[in-house]
């Protein structure tokens, strides 16, 4: 059967969208892009059934979302990770499923490294101090270290780890990493991962979600960890053993953790990580910059053409 789009393709961009995001929607050439808020399902029921792309961020694409979108002819994921959608659902009716690898590998880097200043220098705890009124607090100053002269392990060694690992040495830091497979070119020192908990200072993930790698930070990991280590996690929030960490991080056993992803999202005010002092925390935004959003529109908008045209697919997944 003939395949017919409509013109422009619609696109269900399925986020949420402040002013500057809307303006460089508006911006896209060829294309009818319509944000919408992933905590309102009526919008979303509303758009699919006309949907020719979505534009795929964080809420599950699930089997139902697919079914209910007849005109559907791609699945265009605004980032990396694909274990938001329902894969086999997708492919069950031909919809091939996209990707953006490294459109937002600067920003993550970039993240990583501040949360990773600033676990060591407990700057939301100073701020809070501070706003609060305390200008000398002699117990929450003593003991802060810097990150030259750190060990810091990444666990992966993608597109992310290639831009951080350079930035850490300049810094001072002694870079190790694990990886599957061998990486020639590498900044830094490739371990197997027991070495790297045992040793690193700071432990940051840069790895995929999958049934692999599904809490590899659990209790014996994090057991293995150096005393008084940092973890950092802008990957998935289902790398690490949640509970398991709490304890961690409230025994004394770690010293902090910079967490831009958590076990469940959005995560629940009362989870028990957000009354440690010792955590720093950003709400899933590690990717999100204009600088991204530029990069990653072009991709998905060259896709879009794509589909339309019959051409092979940038990045295609399934």
């Amino acid at each position: 059967m003939k395949v017919v789009f409509h013109t422009p393709l619609k696109v269900v961009f399925h986020t949420a969208a402040g002013p500057d995001l809307l303006d460089r929607l508006a911006k896209v050439p060829g294309l009818d892009i319509v944000a919408c808020p992933e905590d309102d399902d009526a919008c979303l029921m509303r758009l699919l059934p006309e949907c020719d792309v979505l534009w795929h961020v964080l809420k599950p694409c699930t089997a139902a979302m697919i079914a209910d979108a007849p005109q559907l002819r791609l699945i265009q994921k605004i980032g990396v990770g694909v274990n938001t959608i329902d894969l086999d659902a997708a492919k069950a009716r031909g919809i091939p499923v996209c990707n953006l690898p490294g459109t937002n590998a600067r920003a993550v880097a970039e993240l990583a490294l501040t949360l990773m200043l600033a676990a060591i220098r407990r700057i939301p705890r100073f701020d809070a101090g501070l706003r609060a009124g305390v200008w000398s607090d002699p117990a929450l100053q003593d003991g802060i270290g810097e990150l030259g002269g750190k060990t810091v392990g990444l666990v992966g060694y993608g597109a992310i780890p290639r831009l951080l690992a350079p930035v850490l040495v300049a810094l001072g830091c002694e870079v190790i990493f694990a990886a599957r497979r061998p990486v020639p070119d590498a900044v830094g020192r490739q371990v197997p991962l027991d070495t790297l908990l045992a040793a690193a200072d700071v432990v940051s993930l840069h790895v995929p979600l999958t049934p692999e790698t599904e809490r590899m930070i659990d209790a014996p990991a994090l057991a293995r960890m150096k005393p008084g280590a940092i973890l950092v996690n802008t990957a998935r929030g289902g790398l690490v053993d949640q509970a398991a960490l709490v304890q961690a991080l409230g025994s004394g056993r770690l010293g902090a953790a910079g967490l831009d992803v958590f076990a469940t999202e959005p995560a629940d005010p009362a989870d028990p990580v957000f009354s440690l002092p010792n955590v720093v925390v950003t709400p899933h935004i590690a990717w999100i910059t204009t600088g991204t959003f530029d990069r990653s529109f072009s991709i998905a908008a060259e896709n879009c053409r794509r589909v339309a045209a019959g051409e092979p697919l940038l990045h295609r997944v399934i």
